[in-house]
């Protein structure tokens, strides 16, 4: 199994996401850009699981450790955390799980000029690094819960091999997962964020997902 790094693994999104890994078997390293707390949080995640997967590290020496990187971060710091794990990603496949969310009206649809988060880590981190965009559909909440999930996870990148591998990462954290087509794409999943804090508002949830029916996954 690959090891993998999560930037921002602190936070409830990328926590959720290395819990369920962990879990699964993988080796898990959680970057912050402040070593001491993810190296608590790497403790706290080895105590959950009753293992050792788990280490933390500052975000360029998680970015330069892990062979696949995960992206879990706000929109507003994504810019300056790509500074910082740049060079480190080179070669690699990088899962972006950026929103472009943009308080106080984060209900609305509000992507960059640049069309997507995605999009705008693609072209900052160059053409050396495979960006796969997926699970901004899940709920945090439904990530650290431990419980079944019951939305699906729509994964959209320039390189099939790529995105095939995050749909695998996907399965393992008990999800299941969808070629959604190339990067550009990712406007839309990412899109969909907002659309679901709209429900989850509306409705009194904070759970809201979408499910792909009408077609097999025997058939992708």
């Amino acid at each position: 199994m690959e090891t993998i790094s999560i930037i921002g693994a602190t936070g409830a999104l990328g926590g959720g996401l290395a819990t369920r890994w962990a879990r699964a078997g993988y080796s898990v390293i959680i970057g912050s850009r402040d070593a001491g707390r993810a190296e608590a949080a790497a403790q706290n995640l080895n105590a959950q699981v009753g293992g050792d997967l788990a280490s933390g590290l500052d975000n360029a020496d998680a970015a330069t450790a892990g062979e696949i990187v995960v992206l879990a971060v706000k929109f507003q710091h994504q810019r300056d955390t790509l500074k910082q794990i740049k060079s480190g990603v080179q070669g690699k496949i990088l899962v972006d799980t950026t929103v472009p969310l943009v308080p106080p009206k984060v209900a609305r649809v509000q992507l960059p000029a640049e069309g997507s988060a995605g999009m705008i880590t693609q072209q900052f981190l160059g053409e050396g690094v495979k960006v796969v965009s997926a699970f901004q559909s899940i709920a945090a909440e439904a990530l650290s819960s431990g419980e079944a999930i019951e939305c699906d996870v729509l994964v959209t990148g320039d390189d099939v091999a790529a995105r095939a591998k995050v749909i695998q990462l996907a399965e393992a954290a008990g999800m299941r997962a969808w070629h959604a087509g190339p990067l550009a794409n990712s406007a839309a999943t990412e899109a969909l964020t907002s659309v679901l804090i709209h429900i989850n508002k509306r409705y009194g949830s904070d759970h809201a997902g979408i499910q792909i029916n009408g077609v097999s996954l025997k058939s992708s």
